[in-house]
Parts: structure tokens; C-alpha cells; sequence
């Protein structure tokens, strides 16, 4: 990698929208956050609370005052769009439904999803159903929201556990004006993928445009791992502490694709750190290592 003088890249962390929405602004300006992400409701329960006209403007105009474009928010952690459960199936893409409504009265850009896991029916079906799914959520829904893809750690009966199989989930759903990609550095390590250094994240993410393409790259969920490279488990690490290690981000940081995105870390918070020392590590990171950024699909989608 060519160095160069690199600008700042945007970093910042999952926050609570506990006591109302808008409140998540002041947390993340707390943290340091340039962007951030959020549940928009509770995340382990399949019910929310209806969003007031008066509560969706306060979170818009906060986050319009903070300058913290473009929030992110992430699906709830019970819906499951792989299911071959009928019930649960039907109620995942009724929350996804939901979700993309909620963010577009909130003025929200991205929503993240798991892929889900097929339950042992086999990967066809279940890739399938979120195919199905996905594309009736986008149908139904209100707005322009873009539903995010993101990678998962490889666990057993999961779905998205490759950047081959997230090729083919885009290409099943057909709505590149409605679909994107969040790539989870963790995930893609636990799933095998190899981040440890320089030449092994340029074959990693050479490997991602040639099969995903970075055309569809609009958000990095930042986070190292506490287990070693293809083990299956998806278990957060501060930045530069686990497996993937200090080595591994630098090099991740220094490629444009990654650097152009906004950056949202989803690390631990215990005695060793807290979000706000993590985003540090991540600048600092990045001035050590970066490379001038190129235009990213956000820079296109605005």
C-alpha cells in the first residue's frame, strides 16, 4: 500500500436509545462519535412502541445539529428471515417491515440485518425465504432506507457466512438502489477470513470486490475477535487486543474501500476500555496507517 496523506475517516460506536431517541445524539457526542448506530426499539422483543411525529423530529433535528450523518440502525436480534418456521418467518419480515418504516420517519440511511439461519432445513431454502423476505420488506415499506447485509461469523445453519453467498442474496433481491453491504470484521475472521496483516487484508478484500464488490460497501462494523480465525465464534474484542490485532487494523484502515465508510465499532465496554477509548484507538490507527480515501457508495448515496 502506497502511503499518502490521508483525511480523517468517520468512526464511532453502537449507543443507547434508552429515556427517549433524541438522547442517543448527546451519547454519542459524549463518546466522540462522528456517526453512530442504534436499535430503534427495544432489541429482544418483537413489539415497539409507536414513534411519535414529535419524537422523530427531535431525533432528526439532534442528529442534523450534531452533524453525525449517516446514523445507522440495526435490526432486532429475534426476527429470523431464514426461518422455515411459518410464524416466525412471517413475523421477521413483519418487523423488517416495521424497521425500514421507523427509519424513514426518523431520517435514518442504513438498516442492518442479519442473514438468519435456516435451522438445519439447508442453506438453499433459507436463502431463499430471506430472498423472499427482504424483497417484500423493501415492497412494502415507506421511504428509501437501504437494508444492509452483513456478513456473519459462519456458525452453524447461518446464513451469509461467505461473500459468495451474500453475492447471491443481492443478486436474488435485484434492488441495488434499495441493498447495500456492512462488512463485520469479526465475523469475516471467525468465518475464516484472514485480516491478520497487510498482504492478508489485500487478499481478503480483493477476494470481497471480486465476488461482492465494493460498489456495495457502505458501512464496517469495526471490531476485533477474542477467538482465532475460523473458529465460528462471534465474540467482540477491543480494537487491537484480539487475534485480529493492531497489525490487522492498520492494514484495514489503510485501504480506501474501508476507510471511505463510516465506521461503527461494536467493542466491549469493561475496566480495560470504553467506546470512547476504542474510537481513539481507531483514529489513531488510522492517522498511522492511512491512505487518502476514495469515493464510497455513501459518498455517491448521500
Amino acid at each position: 500500500m502506497a502511503s499518502g496523506d490521508a483525511g480523517p475517516v468517520r468512526v464511532g460506536c453502537h449507543v443507547s436509545i434508552a429515556g427517549s431517541l433524541d438522547r442517543a445524539v448527546e451519547r454519542a457526542r459524549e463518546r466522540g462519535c462522528d456517526v453512530f448506530q442504534i436499535f430503534t426499539a427495544n432489541p429482544r422483543g418483537w413489539a415497539a412502541k409507536d414513534l411519535s411525529p414529535e419524537a422523530s423530529a427531535a431525533f432528526s433535528t439532534a442528529v442534523r445539529a450534531a452533524g453525525m450523518e449517516p446514523v445507522v440502525a440495526h435490526m432486532p436480534y429475534l426476527p429470523n428471515l431464514a426461518s422455515p418456521k411459518k410464524e416466525g418467518y412471517a413475523q421477521s419480515v413483519g418487523v423488517m417491515i416495521r424497521e425500514l418504516d421507523r427509519c424513514a420517519a426518523l431520517g435514518i440511511s442504513y438498516l442492518v440485518t442479519h442473514l438468519g439461519s435456516h435451522l438445519g432445513s439447508g442453506a438453499s431454502g433459507g436463502r431463499d425465504r430471506l430472498i423472499g423476505g427482504i424483497s417484500r420488506a423493501l415492497a412494502e415499506s415507506r421511504g428509501t432506507v437501504t437494508v444492509l447485509l452483513e456478513n456473519t461469523a459462519g456458525t452453524a445453519h447461518s446464513v451469509g457466512g461467505t461473500f459468495e453467498e451474500i453475492r447471491e442474496v443481492l443478486d436474488g433481491i435485484g434492488r441495488p438502489d434499495r441493498l447495500g453491504v456492512c462488512f463485520d470484521t469479526c465475523h469475516a475472521w471467525a468465518a475464516g477470513y484472514d485480516l491478520s496483516g497487510p498482504d492478508a487484508v489485500q487478499e481478503t478484500l480483493r477476494h470481497f470486490d471480486n465476488t461482492v464488490g465494493f460498489s456495495e460497501l457502505c458501512v464496517v462494523h469495526l471490531n476485533d475477535s477474542r477467538g482465532e480465525r475460523g473458529s465460528r465464534l462471534d465474540r467482540h474484542e477491543h480494537i487491537g487486543l484480539g487475534a485480529i490485532g493492531e497489525d490487522g487494523f492498520c492494514a484495514l484502515l489503510a485501504h480506501p474501500a474501508v476507510r471511505a465508510c463510516p465506521l461503527i465499532c461494536e467493542t466491549p465496554v469493561d475496566a480495560r476500555r470504553g467506546d470512547a477509548e476504542n474510537i481513539s484507538r481507531v483514529r489513531e490507527l488510522a492517522d498511522l496507517c492511512g491512505n487518502a480515501p476514495k469515493a464510497s457508495r455513501h459518498d455517491k448515496k448521500g
